[in-house]
């Protein structure tokens, strides 16, 4: 959650989205963790948790059958072979044979130092970034507060450039959400690519900019609304284009 910057030097964490011209910063807490999940260099999204007092309070793993199934063959009670095509994700990564979804979890408030997330690995570093994006189970629209939590902070991309983390939050700034259905909805951000500087709380254009790293991270607990979930599942991870809807290793 965030709080658009006043003037104060410490911020807190709250639950609006940034309205346009707004500054926007993460929370003391989520630069710490922030910093500490910095991105591999070895293009796979690989789980991870950061929990350093050992809450077991946060889980992030890919799952079998949790994702969107873009064309998936079934047979229904009658015997009738039928085929799962949900509009929310109109296209997917193709080596995805088991349906896969990243789960992202964390259990409780908001406070406790440790988040879920995923590294991008693969991304050259150096390599400007124009796209960003995922696949999210939530009916409708992005604001909907049913099924999985999108906040302003969470789950969110840390971009790390020049030793300077932008983000982009799930809801803020908002996204070009370009499918949808009752099941999933596909959200976009695309040039020009606008994400928070972490520095000065303002929205700067990273197109650009020569990427060291990305990270998702997820560590706004169930005492953030609208949706009070905790949780959010996501698929067909987006970097530059580039659709990614597996675990490391699955699928080839």
């Amino acid at each position: 959650m965030f709080r658009p910057l006043v003037t104060v030097a410490v911020m807190t964490i709250a639950a609006g989205v940034a309205q346009s011209g707004q500054a926007q910063s993460l929370s003391p807490l989520q630069q710490s963790i922030s910093a500490s999940v910095a991105s591999d260099k070895s293009f796979s999204v690989v789980p991870f948790e950061f929990d350093p007092s050992n809450s077991n309070l946060v889980r992030a793993t890919w799952l079998t059958g949790t994702g969107c199934p873009a064309t998936v063959p079934y047979v229904d009670f009658l015997g009738v072979p039928q085929v799962a095509i949900d509009p929310g994700c109109p296209t997917g990564d193709s080596k995805d044979k088991k349906v896969e979804g990243l789960l992202l979890v964390k259990t409780g408030p908001t406070a406790n130092n440790a988040a879920a997330g995923a590294r991008i690995n693969g991304l050259k570093q150096g390599t400007p970034v124009s796209e960003l994006g995922y696949d999210l189970r939530k009916p409708i629209n992005y604001s909907d507060p049913r099924g999985s939590h999108c906040g302003a902070g969470a789950p969110r991309f840390n971009i790390a450039i020049a030793g300077v983390i932008y983000f982009i939050g799930c809801s803020s700034p908002p996204p070009v959400q370009i499918a949808s259905s009752n099941g999933w909805i596909r959200l976009r951000w695309a040039a020009p690519l606008l994400a928070y500087n972490s520095s000065t709380g303002l929205l700067d254009n990273i197109s650009d900019k020569a990427v060291d790293s990305i990270s998702i991270i997820f560590d706004e607990g169930q005492d953030t609304g609208p949706d009070n979930f905790g949780a959010a599942f996501l698929d067909n991870i987006d970097i530059n284009g580039q659709l990614v809807g597996r675990g490391p290793g699955s699928g080839n």
